[in-house]
């Protein structure tokens, strides 16, 4: 009789539910939306960098930036696409002629013309009637078109504006050449259960060839809603590395890829052990320290302190891990401190085969647990003085903005 399995798994009964698409094509954005994030600025050559790292990770497609912006963003944009990269390089830009220009200047093969949908956006931001949304998403897909490149055609805040509108709008896009059509949540609203529904009403209602999505992150469920979207069929989700991107982030490149591997089994197509490298080069090149506890990348997320978790660990990993380190580049750590147990200790003293009496391993823990709690946080106070510093208010300080204001001799009208 074969053996019981050590762990129940239930995907399984869901698969039926599930229709992943034969190659799933990873979208990066830390170099557009994950350098949007307050604070975070990549010279040209810094993103020459991470892109390098993310083809050697194998993403397939990434978005460089807006050329549009500055010169020196069309200089970045340009430098990647010159730079003989594995992925293929994307360049965004609104629906305005210019744009596209800077665009097809770039040497981006790949461009993403977006626009926003929903009534707040076109009444307040954009001050523009859905009519004009539409044709001047027309005329800039066919801009492109014409160029030769392959168009994405986004809408910003597509989950909160009336369907009918999306579903005319997105029409029109195909019908003028669009490759592509990105879903977005732009202010991460959507839940997994109300966005299968609404992907699956737009794929009945659009039948398109080709679509991503784009979530943010504001309800912590970028990953889940980009994970349900996969599970309906979506072809390309947008990931940033360390889920950087605005506000509170975009879904995290590693919790999605490895999601898909180790939760559904899919191949990402990704060399997922080159995710931890990858991470910490855009951790030191972003200056955005990682939350300890972030999956997957985060610095405690294969470490064990707790006696209970320890001795469990050790005994099989299964016990308190869903999956190896080594499986993102990670190695497990056993830390000593106020929670260690005996047998954490025990495996720390074989690294130099000591082999201690029970009356000094019970003092030897018994010192293990008073040096963890007696340890000042000093240390730690001042480290969240200034992170609170750098990153509450990331940008100019007040006292800097009112001097460049003085200094140019602009009036306070008083």
């Amino acid at each position: 009789m074969a053996a019981p399995p050590l762990v129940e798994d239930y995907h399984h009964a869901t698969r039926s539910d599930r229709h992943f698409v034969d190659r799933i094509i990873f979208w990066d954005e830390t170099l557009r939306d994950g350098e949007q994030m307050p604070g975070v600025h990549f010279t040209p050559e810094e993103k020459l960098r991470i892109a390098e790292k993310l083809g050697e990770v194998g993403i397939p497609l990434l978005n460089a930036g807006i050329p549009v912006v500055s010169d020196e963003e069309a200089r970045a944009v340009k430098l990647l696409a010159e730079a003989g990269l594995p992925s293929k390089i994307l360049a965004a830009g609104r629906t305005v002629a210019g744009d596209v220009d800077a665009v097809i200047r770039s040497g981006a093969t790949h461009i993403a013309i977006f626009v926003a949908a929903s009534e707040v956006h076109l009444r307040y931001k954009l001050k523009m009637t859905q009519d004009e949304v539409v044709a001047a998403s027309r005329a800039t897909i066919r801009q492109a078109k014409e160029a030769g490149l392959h168009v994405a055609f986004v809408t910003e805040d597509t989950v909160r504006a009336p369907f009918d509108f999306v579903e005319r709008l997105y029409r029109e896009a195909m019908a003028s050449g669009a490759d592509r059509l990105v879903v977005s949540d732009t202010v991460g609203i959507m839940t997994p259960l109300t966005f299968r529904w609404y992907l699956h009403e737009f794929v009945r209602r659009l039948q398109p060839p080709d679509w991503s999505v784009h979530c943010h992150n504001d309800f912590g469920l970028a990953v889940a809603n980009t994970l349900t979207a996969l599970e309906v069929g979506a072809t390309s989700p947008h990931v940033c590395v360390n889920g950087l991107g605005e506000r509170s982030g975009n879904a995290s490149l590693e919790e999605v890829a490895v999601g898909l591997e180790s939760l559904y089994g899919v191949t990402s197509g990704l060399k997922t052990e080159k995710l931890y490298e990858l991470s910490r080069l855009v951790e030191e090149v972003a200056g955005v320290p990682l939350a300890p506890n972030k999956a997957l990348v985060g610095y405690n997320s294969f470490s064990h302190e707790a006696g209970i978790h320890t001795h469990g660990v050790l005994a099989h990993t299964l016990t308190y891990e869903p999956l190896q380190p080594e499986v993102v580049g990670r190695s497990r750590q056993m830390i000593l401190g106020k929670h260690t147990g005996r047998a954490a200790v025990v495996e720390k003293l074989k690294e130099r085969a000591s082999r201690p009496t029970d009356a000094q391993l019970t003092e030897l823990v018994r010192q293990i647990k008073l040096r963890g709690e007696a340890r000042t946080k000093d240390d730690l106070e001042k480290f969240l003085g200034e992170y609170r510093r750098l990153y509450e208010h990331p940008g100019l300080s007040d006292a800097e903005f009112w001097a460049m204001v003085y200094a140019l001799g602009i009036g306070t009208g008083s």
